[in-house]
């Protein structure tokens, strides 16, 4: 999942970072209402975490601004006003999840968590295909109930693939979803990283659930 955290508070912005990185999420940040904008506009994120008390432009005008063509990309508002009035408004501006600071990283993780499987329809905290299973709130897959040693980045591939089984993905889209804004458009990393975990795949359960539709993209299915 690509997420973008919008954060004025540099210190709360890099322990957001970190942690959201941790957990195997591809992440871009900025510190200012103004960037934000610049960023939603070149780039596809799949949640934003938006603080409301921004330099140059507040978040509440990001919000706006963004729902004016895109009503899809996730939005959730960070911000210290805890009046319930301060609440609607967000939502009513097209927000879809609102957290009080101060907050627990553990309860960003799982708002964040419900909010990605809802955008795609999966209400499963671990999704399965065959043996194989990934729990997304503990960001580990297992073959059989025996855990499986990926890095970062094919845990950020396989989730998307399962989140997407029967669908061909792009390198395109693996681009918008789970890799950062430092990737080269033209490098090998994708096939790289996707190279590795079908290995890891094989080796696991005897046979690669992931294919190569050529013209079309990587696609993930349960053996038939």
């Amino acid at each position: 999942m690509h997420i973008l955290v919008v954060e004025d508070e540099k210190t709360l912005c890099d322990t957001i970072v970190r942690s959201l990185k941790h957990l195997a999420y591809s992440v871009d940040y900025c510190h200012d209402g103004k960037t934000a904008m610049e960023m939603l506009c070149i780039e596809r994120f799949d949640l934003v975490v938006l603080d409301l008390n921004l330099p140059d432009a507040d978040g509440m005008s990001v919000l706006k601004e963004l729902r004016k063509n895109d009503s899809d990309t996730k939005v959730l508002i960070l911000s210290a006003r805890c009046e319930v009035a301060d609440k609607v408004e967000g939502l009513d501006a097209g927000a879809n999840d609102y957290l009080t600071k101060p907050f627990h990283l553990d309860e960003l993780a799982a708002r964040i968590r419900n909010l990605t499987l809802r955008r795609f329809t999966q209400n499963d905290v671990v999704l399965t295909c065959g043996e194989l299973s990934f729990n997304t709130k503990s960001r580990k897959a297992y073959v059989s109930s025996e855990p499986l040693s990926l890095t970062r980045k094919e845990t950020g591939i396989l989730e998307y693939l399962m989140l997407n089984q029967g669908r061909p993905i792009s390198q395109e889209e693996f681009l918008e979803h789970v890799w950062d804004s430092s990737v080269d458009n033209f490098s090998n990393s994708i096939r790289v990283h996707i190279s590795a975990l079908r290995k890891k795949l094989r080796s696991a359960m005897g046979y690669d659930p992931i294919h190569n539709r050529i013209g079309e993209g990587y696609v993930m299915e349960e053996k038939g």
